[in-house]
């Protein structure tokens, strides 16, 4: 098993951990680019990405931190970017995975967090899935995961959709009502155990080798050790701590959406120093000034979500010790984040198709397309401004629904 940058031998700096682990990512990065495109176009699972990930130690690297293991927030999303730029599908499977592992330190107590990610960084586990968020009001519907208690545990029935890594996971996490009290309990399910279906997704408009499906459960056992811990019915009552799940989310894929507008433009510009555009290179004048309107936008994304992934990275690092009133400012710029990172990541990949005709440059707008559809911007918006005119913490939790 290779060694996880920063992992084992003599200690290493803070700074050269980080050198040596987004060195990693961009040979990754390189090397997921030579075949994106016909890797994109077959939609397998990700059954071969994973195992370049495992192989370059990014799953055991990318874990929260801890003495001789994991990686800070700050560095984990540049690794996300980076990988995104080169393959979207393969940055998707690789923050929602960052995430998931945080999932012991979001619910879990303590020491049953250190010894869920101490595994994680030894067996080298994929991790996925698919926490929803607390609603801000009930809205009637049956749950669709359910659990029942037995004596040594529960049994788990359902289905639900999973965005990446579906087949390939090692680790999903889901949160399930419980039948009997009615609490809403995280639990992390191995997907090759008894009772557990999974059914692929391969015919999507985009991130196509994502690995995207729905996981069925049929009777699942769910041993006591596998429950993370309970999911608050509402922000109310959410802990500190617990309340950055859903931000720390939202603005991993922020990153993968920025890496999608970086590979697009990157690619555009290539095409267009080569020859290979709709318009001359040099001094063309109107193309000048689209790459310049086009690299701003650009800036103006980056700008936002470093912002936003500077405030994350800090209320993570407080930990325990976290204020009860920065949650809500976290998810109000992380939020923020997410509406302007969608608008460009659409804009930019629109209009790079009208600076240059070559297969595959289509699949940036496809996959930026599946990345933003599903969570329409004016919700998002006006829980920001109820957030910013009257500090309403319901209303930024309502941001992520």
């Amino acid at each position: 098993m290779p060694t996880p940058p920063g992992a084992g031998g003599t200690a290493q700096r803070p700074g050269d951990v980080r050198r040596a682990l987004l060195r990693t990512a961009r040979d990754v990065a390189d090397d997921l680019a030579a075949d994106a495109i016909a890797r994109e176009q077959a939609g397998r699972p990700p059954t071969d990405e994973r195992t370049r990930l495992r192989e370059a130690g990014l799953l055991a690297a990318l874990t929260p931190p801890a003495p001789g293991r994991g990686t800070d927030w700050r560095t984990g999303c540049a690794v996300i970017r980076e990988v995104a730029a080169a393959d979207s599908s393969v940055g998707d499977v690789l923050a929602r995975h960052y995430v998931h592992t945080w999932s012991g330190r979001f619910y879990a107590r303590d020491h049953e967090a250190a010894v869920l990610e101490e595994a994680s960084v030894r067996e080298q586990w994929l991790w996925t899935g698919a926490v929803r968020p607390p609603a801000p009001e009930e809205d009637g519907r049956e749950p669709d995961l359910a659990l029942r208690p037995r004596n040594t545990g529960y049994v788990l029935d359902g289905q639900r959709a999973v965005d990446t890594a579906v087949a390939v996971a090692d680790q999903i996490v889901l949160d399930a009502v419980c039948a009997v009290t009615g609490d809403v309990l995280v639990v992390r399910i191995p997907p090759r155990a008894r009772g557990v279906h999974v059914e692929a997704a391969p015919d999507r408009l985009g991130q196509r080798a994502a690995g995207a499906g729905e996981v069925v459960l049929d009777g699942v056992t769910v041993a006591s050790g596998q429950v993370l811990g309970r999911r608050p019915h509402d922000e109310e009552s959410t802990a500190p701590f617990t309340a950055l799940a859903e931000p720390t989310l939202r603005l991993a894929l922020c990153h993968v959406a920025l890496g999608i507008v970086e590979g697009a433009l990157t690619e555009a510009r290539d095409l267009s120093r080569g020859g290979r555009a709709h318009r001359l290179p040099g001094e063309d004048p109107d193309l000048l000034l689209t790459y310049g309107e086009l690299a701003s936008a650009a800036h103006t994304a980056i700008a936002v979500v470093d912002r936003a992934t500077e405030a994350l990275a800090r209320a993570l690092e407080a930990g325990a010790h976290l204020d009860t009133e920065e949650p809500a400012r976290v998810a109000a710029l992380a939020a923020t984040a997410e509406t302007v990172t969608s608008r460009v990541a659409l804009h930019i990949t629109t209009r790079v198709l009208e600076l240059a005709d070559a297969p595959g440059l289509d699949r940036f707008w496809r996959n930026a397309r599946v990345l933003t559809a599903h969570r329409p911007a004016a919700h998002r918006l006006r829980s920001i401004g109820e957030h910013y005119l009257n500090g309403s913490h319901r209303a930024v939790a309502a941001a992520f629904h």
